[in-house]
């Protein structure tokens, strides 16, 4: 029986290893970087719920160290992790999704991720709505108040600003042009400790641990309209 038990848990190390290496040959992570990945996964995915899964409530502690707070970026980098779309995250999502943050990733995986996150009804297109749901949300992050019309501006400025065509929404080739003449938007797509051969040893000497990856500041990866449109002082309001 010994024997068995140690056969079953070698063969089940083998297969782990294979998945890293698989992961590894498939994202801009090295296999030792994956391995320390998992290290890092198996600590946020026993923060509530010890199963093996992050789940959304995990995701949001280890963004914003509340469990429970609501907050629509969170909740959209949650969804676009959980790429099976079945409310967890399991490991290989949870890879996979990281590695478009890598400095080595391509520069249009990281232009489209940017994209899908605003584009909150997952229609292939930043409609009015959802502008103005981002700017609030957005707002609400950097603790601003500004009345209506100065929003409603705000989002009349990037609808104009960025809507070619002229149907009141932003489509993707629009959004790339967008962010040809914003470029800081994409900075919070490149972590720099993601790079080759700093994130095992960070997380082995417990250096990251639940600030692991964008953290609220992936609130700046949406467009700073803010200081892009001009508000005046009177208008403006810590919350």
């Amino acid at each position: 029986m010994r024997r068995f038990v140690h056969c079953f848990c070698g063969s089940g190390h083998i297969a782990m290893g294979k998945e890293h290496a698989i992961l590894a040959s498939e994202t801009s992570f090295t296999a030792n970087e994956v391995e320390a990945l998992y290290d890092l996964y198996k600590e946020l995915s026993s923060s509530i719920i010890d199963d093996g899964l992050i789940h959304k409530e995990e995701f949001q502690l280890a963004l914003l160290d509340n469990s429970s707070k609501q907050n629509l970026f969170a909740d959209r980098l949650f969804d676009l992790f959980d790429l099976k779309q079945d409310g967890v995250i399991e490991f290989e999502e949870f890879v996979r999704s990281l590695s478009i943050f890598h400095p080595n990733a391509p520069e249009a995986e990281k232009l489209a991720f940017v994209f899908r996150l605003c584009d909150l009804k997952c229609t292939g297109y930043i409609e009015r709505d959802e502008l103005r749901e981002l700017v609030l949300a957005l707002l609400n992050e950097l603790d601003l108040t500004l009345s209506d019309d100065v929003v409603e501006a705000i989002v009349d400025k990037t609808i104009m600003e960025a809507d070619f065509t002229g149907d009141g929404r932003i489509a993707l080739e629009e959004w790339k042009a967008v962010v040809a003449r914003h470029p800081s938007i994409m900075k919070i797509m490149t972590v720099s400790y993601l790079k080759t051969g700093s994130l095992d040893s960070l997380i082995s000497g417990g250096e990251i641990g639940r600030d692991w990856i964008v953290n609220a500041e992936v609130t700046l990866a949406f467009p700073n309209f803010v200081n892009d449109t001009e508000v005046p002082d009177s208008e403006l309001a810590s919350g």
